[in-house]
């Protein structure tokens, strides 16, 4: 099933994609469900889909904008150097635990939605990312039990300011620029990937190849970063976990490569979809 967050003439919705077009939720739910974070919470996924499964599309894919799945997750918690290829090319020594950062939700954008280039930097890195989104909150989650909390799974194009990311030994002043990353196109609920180290994971700029790694290649893989962030504090549903890029970023190349006004970003994660989205300067 994928699950998608919109807006349209009239406002915002949410809903199941089928048939080129998408079953809204909110007004079937009769309230109980005003968005898809509320649906995860309310553990309603199984009553979504025999909602959806009856219904008619209410409006075609082309006729609305997407939003990042979960437009306003508690948290949206970041993995830093998770891919060994990644941590040769930085430079940087291979960490012992996961290195954390943050973005917040105004971060991200949706698929097809503009990522920004800010004014203040030119240095406007690419880094395709496979993104867990929690079902099942939870406390000291054990790793094998931390994929029965996962709902589904997403893209995530972690859009990040070198010059800003390199003013502190901390990440978050250039991964959380307004508008300079984005998410998308939908979550794909878990049951249609059982096994999420068996995806692979493409980044392409204008057609043009530049990330393409097995997830498998993850230093930390999905279960331990699920029980090592779970162990600091509460998961809870809606979160967004987004597990680090692989190699191939532009901002460690010689000389340094950078996205400009008009280039198309892909970030390809099959089955889940393609997530697209073109740059503008703010």
């Amino acid at each position: 099933m994928r699950l998608v967050s919109f807006r349209v003439a009239g406002g915002e919705n949410w809903g199941v994609v089928k048939n080129g077009g998408i079953v809204g939720m909110r007004r079937r739910a009769d309230g109980a469900w005003p968005s898809l974070r509320a649906a995860l919470a309310a553990g309603a996924l199984e009553e979504v889909r025999r909602a959806a499964a009856s219904a008619a599309p209410d409006v075609r894919l082309e006729q609305i904008e997407l939003l990042p799945p979960v437009p306003e997750p508690e948290k949206i918690i970041c993995v830093g150097l998770n891919y060994a290829a990644h941590v040769r090319e930085t430079g940087r020594p291979a960490p012992e635990h996961p290195p954390l950062f943050v973005r917040f939700p105004a971060s991200l954008v949706g698929h097809g939605q503009s990522l920004v280039r800010p004014r203040i930097s030119r240095a406007f890195d690419w880094e395709g990312e496979l993104a867990v989104v929690i079902g099942t909150g939870g406390r000291a989650i054990a790793p094998a039990r931390a994929l029965a909390h996962v709902a589904g799974y997403t893209c995530l194009m972690e859009g990040t300011l070198r010059d800003f990311q390199a003013h502190s030994s901390q990440f978050t002043a250039g991964k959380t620029f307004w508008r300079s990353g984005a998410c998308g196109p939908w979550l794909m609920t878990a049951d249609e990937i059982p096994d999420p180290a068996a995806l692979t994971l493409e980044t392409r700029v204008n057609g043009r190849v530049e990330q393409h790694a097995p997830v498998s290649d993850l230093i930390f893989d999905v279960p331990r970063l699920i029980a090592y962030i779970s162990a600091i504090l509460p998961l809870a549903p809606g979160d967004v976990i987004s597990t680090g890029t692989p190699s191939g970023v532009g901002g460690f190349r010689t000389p340094p490569v950078y996205l400009e006004p008009g280039d198309e970003v892909e970030v390809e994660i099959a089955p889940i979809g393609v997530l697209r989205n073109r740059v503008v300067d703010e």
